[in-house]
C-alpha cells in the first residue's frame, strides 16, 4: 500500500504530463529485497537546514491549510505559527544546530512530550517520505515510507535550548536511519552495529506518532484546513490500514507558516483525553515560541572542537561501517572476574571522565557537548575457535557515531571451557575507541582508572576529573600563533622533498581496505639498540626516524644529498597545562619532519639532527596540521608527508597495582594496541611489549601498497634496527648503511592519484588462479562497501572478488573491461538485487553475456550473513 502523497501524487502528475510523443519517466525500480526506505533524518551535510523546511514540511494545499478533525479521530487540535517564528525555528535554529527541519521538529515534539508525561526518556514513531531529500528517489513510485522509531533521553537541569542542543547529536544520528534514502528498514537489517539491529527488531510499539509531511503530498481525506486551537469530538470508527497510535501529530509548512495538528484516537487510552491533548498543544506552542525567542542565544554547554577533531569528524570517513579511525586495545584477564563489579567500575570511570560523555553536534564547524549521564557500553560474548581477527574486524567496522556520546566500548570474549584445575578460564577483552575523542595514551589512562575502581569495589575514588577536554580546547584557543608560524615556516619541506619509501608501481594496486603487518625485535636486540643509541645521546625513536629517512632516500634514487620528509606522531602532552599528562583526550598529533640525507654524511650526524629537531618542535606538539601547512596546501591529499612514524610508550595500566590484583587472584596480560588506519597512506608504529621487545607494526592503504611490498618495507626497517648496533660506529656513513640492503628490492607503491581515480571497482581479494573469473559484490542500499570484508574468510573460491563502489552506469563498462572473456557473476546480500539486475541488463544490452545474479538472505550476524553468501557462491559460481 502506498501513501497518497508519495507514489500516487507522482503517478497523478506523470499521467497528466504524459501525452502523445512524450515518454513517462519513473524513478529507479524498487528492490524487492529492500521493503522499506524511510528517512526522516537526513544527513546534516546532505541538505542545507535553511532549505529543509520547504523540502520536509511543505503542505500542498496552500496557505492556511493543515490538520484538523478527521472522521476516524476522537479529538483534533491544530494551530499555526507566524512566519517570523517559523523562520527562526525551522531555518535559523535548525541551521545553528546542524539539523534538518524535520529533525529539529522531532526534537521539539520530544521536549513537549517529556514535559507532558513528566519523564526524561521519550519514545515515539516518526513517519515521513524520503523523496524530498534524495535526488534519486524523487520520481520513485512505490512504498518508501515507514514508521521510524525514535528514543531520546533528555538532559536534566537544562533550559529548552540546552536540552535541544543536547539532543542534536542523537537526532542527526537517528538510530534506525540509513544513508541513501534507505531508512529504518534498511538499518534494521544492514546496520554495522549488531546490537542496534537487535534493538530495532525488538522495539515495542510507540503510543505517539509524528507525521512530517513531504512537499506536494496529497493528505488523507481526514485532513482539513487549520483553525485556531479548539477541541473537536467525533465517534467514527478507526480508518482501515492506519497504525493504531493513540496520539498522532502532523507538521507541515504552508505559506511560510508552520502548522501543527494533534489527533487523538477514538478509543480512549489511559492518560490521553481531550483536556490532556489540549495541554500538549499548549506546551508545543509555548516551546516553539520560547525556542524562537532564544534561537540566537548562547548555549553554555557547547564548546569548540579542536582542529584535529573537526578534521576527523568532517572528513566523511569516520562514520560507522568504514572502520576508519577506530583503534582497539586488547588484553587478557586471568583469574576471577565479577561482571557486576566490572560494569560498575567502568560506569564509575564514565561518570568521572567528561570525554567519555562527549559528543559532536555536527555542522560545518563541529562543536562538542558533554552529557550528564552516559551508560558504559559493555558486551559479553561466548567466542568459539581461535581465530580472533574476523571478530576484531567486525568490531572495527561497527565504528562509532560521534554525534552520540560514548566513543569507547568494551567486549568481553569468554570461552565455554574451564581450566583443568577448575579455575576460571581467561577472558579476552577488547577496548574499542575512536581517535576523534581518545588516543592510545588515553586508553591506557582510562584502563588504569578502571583497575583502581575495580580494586575499590567498583567505585573510582574522587569526583569528575579536571582538567578535561574543555580546559584543553580553551588552552589551545588562547595560544599565540605567530611563533608557531615562524618556526614552521623555517621547517617547511621544499617541493622537491621525497616522501615515499617505495618506487612508483606504474598504476593502482586495485586493492581495497587496510593492511597490517607486524615484526618484533626480541628483548636482547631491543636492549642492544637502546644502548647503542644512548652512546650517541639519542633515543630509540631517533634511530627509527633515521632508518625511515634512509629508506625514503633510497626509494627516491637520489645519488647525492636530498631532503626527505615524513610525519612523526607526538603525545601532545608536553604543554604547560597542569594535569594534562593524566588527561584522556585526542591529544596525539602528527608533525612534519624534514631532514637532508647525505650518503656521504655520517649516520650519527643524521640521528643527532633528527634528535635536535624533535627537541625544537616539542614546544609545538599541540599545533594542528592546518596551522603548519602553507596557505596553498589545505584539504585532503595536500600533506607533503606521505608516511607517519609513531613511537609511543604510554603509561602501563596496572603498574604499581600488581600486588593488589594478585591478592585477589587477578593478573592482566596486555598484548598491545591494534592501530587504526592512518590518516596518511602508510604508518609505522613502534612500542615496547611486556617482555621488553620492540614491536613494529605497519599499517597501510592496500590501494597504495600491496601486502608483499608492505611486508618487505617492514623487514628492511627491522633489518637495519637489528644490524646497526652490531657494527655501526661514529664514522659510519649513510652509504655504508645502504650496503646492508644490497640485494633487497625497493618496494613498489601505487600512485595515490591513480588509486583515487580507479574507484568504480576495488579488489577485495585477487584471483587464486588464472582464468578463474570474477565475482562482483554489490552493496545493498544504505550499506557501506566494507559490508563484504568478511567474505574472503568464508569463501575460498579461486575467483577474483571485487566490490562495486559506483552506480549501474559506470559499473557496466568497468566490468566489461575487467572481466572480458572470463566468467562473471554478480552477488550480494539481500537488498542488492535491483542494482545487480540493472547492471546485468546493461551488460546484455551492450552485447555482452549477461552475468548471473546471486543473492543471500538476511541474517542478524555478520558472519552468518557472510557464510550464507559463501554457500550461495559455491552453488552458483561462474563456470564459464
Amino acid at each position: 500500500m502506498t501513501r497518497p502523497g508519495g507514489s500516487a501524487g507522482i503517478v497523478s502528475a506523470d499521467t497528466q504530463d504524459t501525452a502523445p510523443g512524450k515518454t513517462l519517466h519513473t524513478g529507479p525500480a524498487q528492490d524487492p529485497g529492500q521493503g522499506v526506505a524511510q528517512d526522516f533524518a537526513q544527513d546534516p551535510g546532505g541538505q542545507d537546514p535553511g532549505q529543509g523546511v520547504a523540502q520536509d514540511l511543505d503542505f500542498a494545499q496552500g496557505p492556511g491549510q493543515g490538520v484538523a478533525q478527521g472522521p476516524a479521530q476522537g479529538c483534533a487540535l491544530s494551530f499555526p505559527l507566524d512566519e517570523d517564528v517559523t523562520e527562526r525555528i525551522t531555518q535559523g535554529l535548525a541551521q545553528r544546530l546542524a539539523l534538518t527541519a524535520g529533525q529539529l521538529l522531532t526534537g521539539v515534539f520530544a521536549l513537549a512530550l517529556a514535559r507532558w508525561q513528566g519523564v526524561d526518556d521519550i519514545s515515539l514513531d516518526v513517519r515521513s517520505d524520503p523523496r524530498p531529500g534524495h535526488q534519486g528517489l524523487r520520481r520513485h513510485v512505490g512504498r518508501l515510507t515507514d514508521l521510524h522509531p525514535v528514543h531520546l533521553t533528555l538532559e536534566p537541569g537544562l533550559d529548552p535550548l540546552g536540552q535541544l542542543a543536547a539532543l542534536a547529536g542523537p537526532l542527526a544520528a537517528a538510530a534506525g536511519h540509513a544513508t541513501g534514502g534507505a531508512g529504518f528498514g534498511a538499518c534494521r537489517e544492514w546496520s554495522p552495529d549488531p546490537l542496534l539491529r537487535d534493538a530495532l527488531r525488538e522495539l515495542a510499539p510507540a503510543q505517539v506518532c509524528l507525521h512530517l509531511h513531504a512537499p506536494g503530498e496529497l493528505l488523507p481525506a481526514s485532513v482539513h484546513p487549520v483553525h485556531p486551537v479548539h477541541p473537536v469530538r467525533g465517534s467514527a470508527p478507526h480508518r482501515p490500514g492506519r497504525p493504531a497510535h493513540p496520539l498522532e501529530a502532523h507538521a507541515q509548512i504552508a505559506g511560510g507558516r508552520l502548522h501543527i495538528g494533534l489527533e487523538r484516537a477514538h478509543d480512549l487510552t489511559e492518560g490521553i483525553t481531550d483536556t490532556s491533548v489540549a495541554a500538549l498543544a499548549d506546551l508545543l506552542r509555548d516551546l516553539l515560541t520560547q525556542l524562537a525567542d532564544a534561537s540566537t542565544a548562547p548555549i553554555p554547554s557547547l564548546f569548540k572542537a579542536t582542529p584535529q577533531q573537526a578534521a576527523l569528524f568532517t572528513g566523511g570517513d569516520a562514520r560507522p561501517g568504514t572502520g576508519r579511525h577506530v583503534e582497539q586495545l586488547v588484553w587478557v584477564w586471568h583469574g576471577p572476574l565479577d561482571p557486576e563489579r566490572f560494569t560498575a567500575a567502568w560506569q564509575s570511570v564514565f561518570d568521572c571522565e567528561a570525554v567519555l560523555r562527549t559528543a559532536f553536534t555536527g555542522g560545518p564547524e563541529p562543536q562538542l557537548m558533554v552529557h550528564s549521564r552516559v551508560t558504559a557500553d559493555i558486551t559479553r560474548r561466548i567466542h568459539r575457535g581461535d581465530d580472533w581477527q574476523p571478530l576484531l574486524e567486525r568490531d572495527r567496522l561497527r565504528g562509532f557515531d560521534l554525534r552520540c556520546p560514548g566513543a569507547l566500548r568494551l567486549t568481553l570474549l569468554e570461552t565455554e571451557h574451564t581450566a583443568p584445575d577448575g579455575t576460571a578460564p581467561p577472558t579476552r577483552i577488547v577496548l574499542t575507541y575512536h581517535r576523534a575523542l581518545l588516543d592510545t595514551w588515553s586508553a591506557h589512562i582510562l584502563l588504569r582508572e578502571f583497575y583502581r575502581a575495580y580494586l575499590a569495589g567498583g567505585t573510582l575514588p574522587g569526583g569528575e576529573r579536571r582538567p578535561d577536554l574543555r580546559d584543553y580546547t580553551a588552552w589551545i584557543a588562547a595560544q599565540d600563533l605567530e611563533p608557531v608560524r615562524v618556526f614552521w615556516a623555517r621547517s617547511a619541506p621544499p617541493d622537491t622533498a621525497a616522501s615515499r619509501p617505495g618506487r612508483p608501481a606504474g598504476g593502482a594496486t586495485r586493492l581495497t581496505g587496510v593492511g597490517r603487518a607486524r615484526l618484533r625485535l626480541d628483548p636482547a636486540e631491543t636492549i642492544r639498540l637502546a644502548r647503542w643509541a644512548g652512546l650517541w645521546g639519542i633515543a630509540e625513536s631517533s634511530a627509527l626516524q633515521a632508518v625511515w629517512a634512509i629508506l625514503i632516500h633510497r626509494a627516491s634514487d637520489a645519488a647525492g644529498p636530498a631532503p626527505v620528509c615524513f610525519a612523526v606522531s607526538v603525545a601532545g602532552r608536553a604543554i604547560p597545562l597542569d594535569g594534562v599528562a593524566r588527561m584522556p583526550g585526542p591529544l596525539r598529533n602528527a608533525l612534519p619532519v624534514t631532514v637532508e640525507v647525505d650518503p656521504a654524511g655520517t649516520l650519527t650526524d643524521l640521528m643527532r639532527r633528527l634528535r635536535d629537531h624533535a627537541l625544537d618542535m616539542a614546544a609545538y606538539e599541540w599545533v594542528p596540521a592546518d596551522r603548519i601547512r602553507s596557505r596553498d596546501r589545505h584539504g585532503p591529499g595536500t600533506d607533503p608527508a606521505g608516511t607517519v612514524l609513531v613511537f609511543e610508550d604510554p603509561p602501563h595500566p596496572v603498574e604499581g597495582l600488581e600486588d593488589e590484583l594478585a591478592a585477589q587472584g587477578i593478573r592482566a596480560e596486555f598484548s598491545g594496541t591494534v592501530p587504526a588506519r592512518s590518516v596518511l597512506p602508510i604508518g609505522l608504529l613502534a612500542h615496547h611489549d611486556n617482555a621488553g621487545g620492540l614491536v613494529l607494526t605497519g599499517v597501510h592503504d592496500r590501494d597504495v601498497l600491496d601486502e608483499e611490498a608492505a611486508a618487505e618495507l617492514l623487514v628492511q626497517s627491522a633489518l637495519l634496527l637489528r644490524e646497526l648496533p652490531l657494527w655501526a660506529a661514529e664514522s659510519t656513513t649513510v652509504a655504508q648503511v645502504l650496503k646492508l640492503l644490497q640485494g633487497r628490492a625497493v618496494p613498489r607503491m601505487a600512485d595515490a592519484v591513480a588509486a583515487g581515480r580507479d574507484t568504480v571497482l576495488v579488489t577485495l581479494r585477487a584471483a587464486g588462479q588464472e582464468q578463474a573469473g570474477t565475482i562482483c559484490l554489490v552493496p545493498p542500499p544504505g550499506a557501506a562497501t566494507t559490508c563484504y570484508d568478511l567474505l574472503p574468510h568464508t569463501y575460498a573460491g579461486p575467483q577474483e572478488l571485487l566490490v562495486l563502489t559506483a552506480g549501474a552506469e559506470d559499473a557496466g563498462p568497468a566490468l566489461a573491461a575487467r572481466a572480458a572473456g572470463l566468467p562473471l557473476l554478480l552477488a550480494g546480500f539481500s537488498g542488492a538485487g535491483a542494482l545487480a539486475c540493472d547492471i546485468a541488463r546493461r551488460i546484455a544490452a551492450d552485447g555482452g553475456r549477461p552475468p548471473r545474479v546471486v543473492l543471500a538472505g538476511a541474517f542478524e550476524d555478520e558472519r552468518a550473513r557472510a557464510l550464507a553468501l559463501a554457500r550461495a557462491l559455491r552453488d552458483a559460481a561462474p563456470d564459464g
